[in-house]
This record gives structure tokens, sequence and C-alpha cells, in this order.
């Protein structure tokens, strides 16, 4: 019996920095990269992307052992930590680099996250309808170094301990039967 190789995940949902601390501390997550994808610039940087001019998204690309948490899981997790009612935007982060987007690997991912989105949308978990885009996912550029493993490297500066901190408390609180 062959081993169950490593997959890919490409979710968008406000800055970066937030989403990479949750998904660091998630079983079965190997790699987490910040970057950015969904836009029309080759090879972006941090300050193009910010001006809201490129198209592009601040994502994480979530490499994960489908062993041993699902596509489903990460979405369950992802949908959980950010406000996908609202459209570009997460809290005071405001622009199309700040969108709820689900960048997808595969016929079978877009199946999912569409379900998942119809599912929460029936049973009216939010008072709007989620805003999530779907779409196949596109060239990924990494972010620069200083991004990489923000929250971790700097836990006391005021973004982290502001609005990480208490995202990384909810989520610990609804998955830590996971963790």
């Amino acid at each position: 019996m062959g081993q169950i190789e490593q997959q890919t995940a490409t979710l968008a949902g406000g800055c970066f920095w937030c989403l990479e601390a949750v998904f660091e501390q998630v079983p079965g997550v190997v790699r987490v990269v910040s970057g950015y994808t969904g836009g029309t610039l080759d090879n972006p940087d941090y300050e193009a992307v910010c001006s809201g001019q490129t198209g592009h998204a601040e994502v994480v690309r979530i490499t994960f052992d489908p062993a041993t948490i699902s596509f489903h899981q990460l979405l369950e997790i992802f949908f959980s930590i950010h406000d996908p009612t609202t459209l570009n935007r997460q809290g005071n982060d405001v622009g199309t680099q700040y969108r709820s987007a689900i960048f997808c690997h595969g016929e079978q991912q877009y199946s999912e996250a569409e379900a998942m989105i119809a599912s929460l949308n029936d049973r009216h978990i939010w008072p709007a309808p989620i805003v999530t885009e779907v779409s196949p996912a596109p060239e990924f550029y990494p972010a620069e170094d200083y991004h990489q493993h923000y929250y971790a490297q700097h836990p006391e500066q005021g973004y982290c301990q502001f609005i990480i901190a208490p995202k990384l408390e909810k989520f610990r609180k609804l998955f830590s039967g996971r963790l």
C-alpha cells in the first residue's frame, strides 16, 4: 500500500499573519508559507500588493498530510477564524488584497469548497451570505522573509496582541479536541 502524498491548500482571509499563526498550530499541517496570489503582477512585493492595484490577495499556502487532516477540516478552521461575509475586508484591513478566497488545487477541492459554502449559507451561520471567492489556484509568490512566521517571531507587536492573539484563542477553544 502506497503512502498518501502531501497536498496543498491556498487560502485568503485577511492578513496572512493571522491565517499563518492559526494554521501553524494545526496537527497535520506540514508547512505554512505566507504569500500573494490571484493578481496580474509577476513577482509582487508587499508594498505593491498593499497598494490594492495588483489584484493579488494575501494568502497562506498550506502543505498538509491528508492522512491526518482533510481539506474539509482545513476549511472548517478557515471559516471559523475570519468573516467570509465582508467583501474585500477583514476588520480594519480593507482592500481586495484582504478578500476571502479559496484558491483550489483541483476539482475535488473546488467541489468541497462550493459544498461547504452552500451548507454554511443554508444553515445561516452568519447574518449575511458568504462572499468567499472560489477559483483555481494561480501562480503563488512567497512573501518576503520577514512575513514568514510573523506571529511566532513578534508576539509582543501590537497587531499580534490585539488582532492575532484573540483569533488564536478562539481557534484553540473551538478546536481544542483536534490539537
